[in-house]
């Protein structure tokens, strides 16, 4: 656990330094080109190109040295910002150095993630993977958290220059601490047989198609990752029909301690046993406050529902997380994983895409004073600006308990236990 720790922290430590650099880049896009779009343009650049092609990076975890690949991605995704730094500082700045920076960001976390995901599983052992998990999502969640109020303190007295530069200090960090780890390793055996993507990746996917309970595994995450994206879209909307942007700001730090708690649980006590269980009742209670938090206006309620929402989550993500890996073997995890990250990111994706449109086209109409629900459904939640989407989040809160009531009568999930080995016809 002491290697793994000290890779950890550098993550920790890497994230903490993308976050600000992420809401930095916002704040500077806004303010240069007055739109919302652009800033669309640049998160959607910094988002799909890792998904998309990490089963290529998880395919070459497979083949060639963890700790390596991590340390190329690392360095890599620090020279885009390191061009953008450039052009900033020599008067050449504009939306051309902004997009060909996260490109090349997104590009190199497609290579580094997979290899991180299964150095996880090199460096610990099955009782220990729960609380490595927790820790993980505790990492990812510091972006969210502290970041953001790190940058806007640093945005008060400089620019986003000062933010790339200590952005770029991080990256020395993490590949210092994963450089040790890999010193104290033994050689990986490196596969001399000729690099094969398109074959490799079938036997990823082939891997999954033969186990059914990795497969209702991974499209509990597609759809948890679904309702995030719904939640993380739509929530603020809804939140700012009844209060200020002040006020959803305090309500978004709020959802994010709820994760924070949850993950710090975890990694202080982690999860022993009964994980397919848990994974159903986690499920169930997230559809629950999910729900909840569209059925009512009151801001201290939504921001009650939302938090033990969030804290839920990491209980859902564990789980999943040590089942699926505990049915992994080794010489496949990068791929797997890569393919898994691949499927489940989907959801996300189809959520950017369809809920915003859903909400204003469908669900808003509905609920509006003389919609076609506002004497029936309206009579419960209310009628007006927020509502449609308060009744859209009940619905996915509704479909997310049914898909718990589905895990917890699925057998072969059931049958997936840490410490024994995953049968299956």
């Amino acid at each position: 656990m002491k290697k793994f720790r000290m890779i950890w922290i550098g993550e920790l430590i890497s994230c903490i330094g993308s976050g600000m650099t992420a809401f930095a880049l916002s704040v500077y896009v806004f303010q240069m080109m007055g739109s919302a779009a652009y800033v669309s343009l640049v998160t959607l650049l910094a988002y799909l190109p890792s998904i998309l092609l990490s089963p290529i990076g998880g395919v070459l975890a497979d083949r060639y040295d963890r700790r390596f690949l991590m340390i190329l991605g690392d360095l890599c995704s620090g020279l885009g910002l390191l061009y953008l730094l450039i052009s900033i500082q020599f008067g050449h700045g504009g939306m051309a150095p902004v997009l060909i920076c996260v490109t090349i960001d997104s590009l190199f976390v497609a290579l580094m993630e997979p290899s991180y995901k299964a150095t996880v599983t090199d460096l610990l052992s099955e009782e220990e993977y729960a609380k490595a998990s927790g820790l993980v999502q505790l990492a990812g969640n510091a972006k969210y958290l502290i970041s953001p109020a790190l940058a806007g303190v640093l945005l008060g007295f400089a620019d986003i220059r000062l933010i790339l530069i200590l952005d770029i200090a991080t990256f020395f960090v993490t590949i210092f601490a994963v450089a040790c780890v890999r010193r104290t390793l033994a050689k990986p055996v490196i596969r001399e047989d000729k690099l094969h993507i398109t074959k490799e990746l079938s036997e990823g996917m082939h891997f999954l198609r033969e186990r059914k309970a990795v497969l209702s595994l991974v499209f509990t995450m597609t759809l948890l990752c679904f309702f995030m994206g719904v939640v993380q879209t739509l929530m603020p909307v809804m939140a700012l029909s009844v209060t200020d942007a002040k006020s959803v700001g305090i309500l978004e730090s709020v959802s994010a301690f709820g994760m924070v708690a949850g993950s710090l649980v975890i990694g202080v006590f982690g999860i022993k046993r009964k994980h397919a269980k848990i994974l159903s009742i986690a499920a169930a209670f997230c559809g629950l406050f999910m729900a909840l938090s569209g059925a009512n206006e009151a801001i201290w309620f939504i921001g009650a529902m939302l938090f033990l929402f969030f804290a839920t989550l990491p209980f859902l993500n564990t789980c999943a997380d040590v089942l699926i890996r505990v049915s992994i073997p080794n010489e496949l995890q990068g791929r797997v994983w890569s393919l898994i990250g691949l499927l489940s990111q989907m959801g996300t994706v189809v959520a950017y895409a369809v809920c915003g449109v859903l909400a204003d086209y469908v669900f808003e109409p509905l609920l509006a004073e003389d919609g076609a629900l506002s004497d029936s459904v309206g009579t419960f939640i209310g009628t007006g600006t927020g509502r449609g989407i308060g009744f859209f989040l009940i619905l996915c809160g509704i479909a997310m308990i049914v898909v718990s009531g589905f895990l917890f009568a699925n057998k072969n999930v059931r049958s997936l236990k840490v410490g024994e080995c995953m049968t299956e016809e």
